[in-house]
């Protein structure tokens, strides 16, 4: 079997790589020359743990190949898999145009019959519409051929996405009524997963394709949740991680998601409950938790803000603020809606002086944001600061020597967006400290 993945961004990389690994064949394609030729040379266009060795031993096996000859890939291909970008609308909607292009790109070149996979996050309806894309091309074209929509959501997550793809919670699958040929070409896709006895879930199109948005704004749900009790514990005198592990222990919750902090951001959960929440409108619905879960999301950046602006006694002109971590979340270099992001432009237009660092995203951060000092590591980030704010939570900000933090900086505080130090232990240092819901 061979697999054209079309998107060679986050989603078609990872997925592509993945199933090289499962010893099918596998072309990723794009229309972005350069991109192709940098792949060929196996240089990475971002980071996650993992995937530049996996590209390497699949590419000198032979099994994975780069290519900005799409339409040749397709024609050769029994299994097309759409892994485009759907980037939000104004409006909250998702702008499908690359779902589009790449639909009537497939019915311009297809000639025998194919399985059409939409592994992008898509609305409900818009497999029906990659059908009839594709089936607008062959009638220009004056042929009938036969072929497949499935949609098979990804659950990727950054920083884990190898491994989610390979040991996976759950995979779904979505075909047509009747169509048996497309999900016997599916379970041979997936036979790993199936060996290693992988849940799978087997619906039809409209389900599938809303499963991911439920996922996504399910989470998001509990992250606003927990973040509005940390406020409420900031009000009270409470300790939200007592919280979290008291309500995450009952296994009808569970314990994961339920971390206190600045808001979520990345390319998923913000795109997903706005696209979600706009599609519920379109049928003159309200989906009313999604439509608070934003709201809350937009406040609590404002919070984790204020939270260093309290820490100086509401006077930023002319300070200087050390901050940890720009990634939306630590082993990505993803800035995108990224909470830390948002907390150093504010400070900036306040008038402060911003030093950053963060392992992987200050390449990205600078060019969206120039005004950021880069620095070369915590301590560097720290020289003369009137304050340290911890935004991501990257695993080596977690044991820092705060002596050596205490002689770096001008004035000794600290504002831990993320709870990741015990707030005794710092303060016994001579530290002020400020967490998030916690006294």
């Amino acid at each position: 079997m061979k697999l054209t993945v079309v998107g060679s961004g986050y989603v078609g990389l990872v997925t592509g790589s993945c199933f090289s690994e499962f010893g099918v064949s596998v072309a990723c394609a794009d229309s972005d020359v350069d991109k192709i030729e940098a792949l060929k040379r196996c240089e990475i266009p971002i980071y996650e743990p993992g995937l530049e060795d996996l590209i390497r031993r699949n590419v000198d096996a032979g099994r994975l190949s780069f290519t900005s000859e799409t339409d040749s890939s397709i024609s050769e291909s029994l299994v097309v898999l759409i892994a485009v970008g759907t980037p939000p609308a104004e409006d909250g909607s998702t702008d499908l145009k690359y779902i589009e292009t790449v639909s009537r790109q497939i019915g311009r070149v297809m000639d025998d019959y194919k399985v059409i996979v939409t592994k992008s996050t898509v609305p409900v309806g818009t497999s029906l519409k990659v059908r009839s894309w594709i089936l607008e091309e062959l009638e220009r074209r004056g042929l009938s051929v036969e072929f497949s929509v499935v949609s098979n959501p990804e659950f990727l997550r950054e920083g884990a996405a190898i491994n989610d793809f390979m040991r996976p919670d759950r995979v779904v699958i979505g075909t047509e009524e009747g169509d048996h040929r497309s999900l016997s070409i599916m379970k041979d896709l997936y036979r790993p997963l199936f060996l290693n006895e992988t849940p799978f879930v087997f619906s039809d199109l409209a389900t599938s394709e809303l499963s991911k948005y439920a996922a996504n704004a399910f989470l998001a749900t509990k992250i606003s949740f927990i973040n509005e009790l940390a406020i409420l514990c900031d009000d009270v005198g409470g300790d939200v991680q007592s919280i979290a592990r008291a309500i995450g222990l009952d296994r009808r919750i569970g314990k994961k998601f339920l971390h206190a902090g600045p808001g979520y951001g990345g390319s998923c959960f913000p795109k997903d409950t706005l696209s979600v929440a706009h599609f519920a409108r379109s049928l003159g619905r309200e989906f009313s938790i999604v439509e608070a879960v934003v709201q809350v999301n937009q406040r609590q950046r404002k919070y984790g803000f204020e939270k260093i602006v309290s820490a100086l006694e509401g006077e930023l002109k002319e300070t200087t603020i050390a901050v940890l971590g720009l990634s939306f979340k630590p082993e990505t270099d993803d800035i995108r809606e990224s909470a830390s992001m948002d907390i150093c432009r504010s400070l900036i237009e306040m008038g402060a002086r911003v030093r950053v660092y963060d392992p992987e995203a200050m390449e990205l951060a600078a060019l969206e944001l120039p005004d950021l000092i880069l620095c070369k590591d915590v301590y560097d980030a720290s020289t003369g600061a009137d304050v340290l704010a911890i935004v991501t939570e990257w695993n080596e900000f977690r044991a820092l020597d705060l002596k050596k933090l205490a002689a770096c900086m001008k004035r000794k505080k600290i504002v831990d967006l993320r709870n990741i130090y015990d707030a005794a232990t710092v303060r016994a240092e001579g530290f002020e400290y400020t967490s998030m819901g916690r006294p």
